[in-house]
């Protein structure tokens, strides 16, 4: 999976920079594998599904993403997805920070479209299908963004821009907007909380030995139903997640060609270089070294 290393969307990271705050990114996943952990980052996001279908799920809601459709997430929204079906997927993903679209002086677009939008008072409709001509429009400007992310001619960040001008305008226009600011109940709240509060533990811990113990005492539940919670709430129970987590974050250090696989065994958790090498088979169908070997193929190329 040559691909691999740019499947990390970890909060932690950064998506573009200060003066280019969005970040682009291109993934193929082969039949039901993981393609997007549980997690969340204060951007928001476009993921447009470009072959295959994805089982996505946004907070608690699931639902599936078929090929020429796109899911919008706002900010703080935990999201995952699964290839679906026989075939795998592959997909197109445009994070931003909203303040991208934000106007140097208070103006009539700061106030009634992007103002909206980061309150969530008038944001995308999550799910946008091929079946309204306004909903056409809009996969016709993330097809069109995606493409000058792609060959990133000169002046493709002014074509990013103005394509989400043009988005915010267009449902507003035909009433589109979401308003998603009290959508969720107070149980669902509750729940949404409890996980992000165990996934910043694991991202925060993953180099040390996780307990199950301790896990359940963060939200406070028994062991028992911590695991049927958090399995409920991410199809992965919670051993399955710290070992997906770590292997994401080994993947990133074996860029460096300098850099003994062993350490990074350690480096990300794992204490047993055997066991760490069949995880990360599992994980990536193939060894570490053997990753190592075609990730930098794929460079010289």
């Amino acid at each position: 999976m040559d691909q691999a290393l740019r499947r990390s969307l970890k909060e932690s990271k950064s998506h573009g920079n200060e003066r280019q705050p969005f970040g682009t990114y291109w993934y193929r996943y082969g039949p039901g594998e993981h393609v997007i952990d549980c997690h969340w980052h204060d951007e928001a996001e476009f993921f447009y599904c470009l072959e295959g279908e994805t089982l996505f799920q946004v907070d608690t809601d699931y639902f599936p993403v078929r090929a020429g459709e796109a899911v919008f997430i706002d900010g703080g929204d935990i999201h995952a997805a699964h290839a679906h079906g026989e075939q795998g997927c592959a997909f197109f993903s445009l994070v931003f920070d909203t303040q991208l679209l934000a106007s140097a002086h208070y103006d009539a677009v700061q106030e009634n479209l992007v103002l909206p939008l980061q309150e969530r008072k008038a944001t995308f409709p999550r799910h946008i299908r091929r079946e309204t001509a306004a909903d056409l429009s809009l996969l016709e400007h993330i097809v069109t963004l995606m493409r000058s992310c792609s060959t990133e001619a000169p002046g493709y960040e002014g074509a990013v821009k103005g394509h989400l001008y043009l988005m915010l305008s267009e449902i507003a226009a035909t009433g589109r907007a979401v308003n998603r600011s009290y959508s969720s109940t107070r149980s669902e709240s509750s729940k949404i909380d409890r996980l992000k509060t165990v996934i910043q533990h694991i991202q925060q811990n993953y180099s040390h030995p996780i307990r199950l113990a301790e896990l359940a005492a963060l939200i406070p539940m028994s062991e028992g139903q911590f695991c049927r919670f958090f399995k409920s709430m991410t199809r992965q129970t919670p051993m399955d997640y710290i070992n997906s987590y770590r292997i994401r974050q080994a993947a990133e250090l074996l860029r460096d060609p300098e850099r003994k696989i062993s350490d990074i065994a350690l480096e990300v958790g794992f204490d047993n270089i055997s066991y760490f090498i069949r995880v990360f088979r599992k994980a990536m169908n193939c060894s570490p070294s053997e990753f190592r070997k075609r990730l930098h193929a794929s460079v010289e190329v």
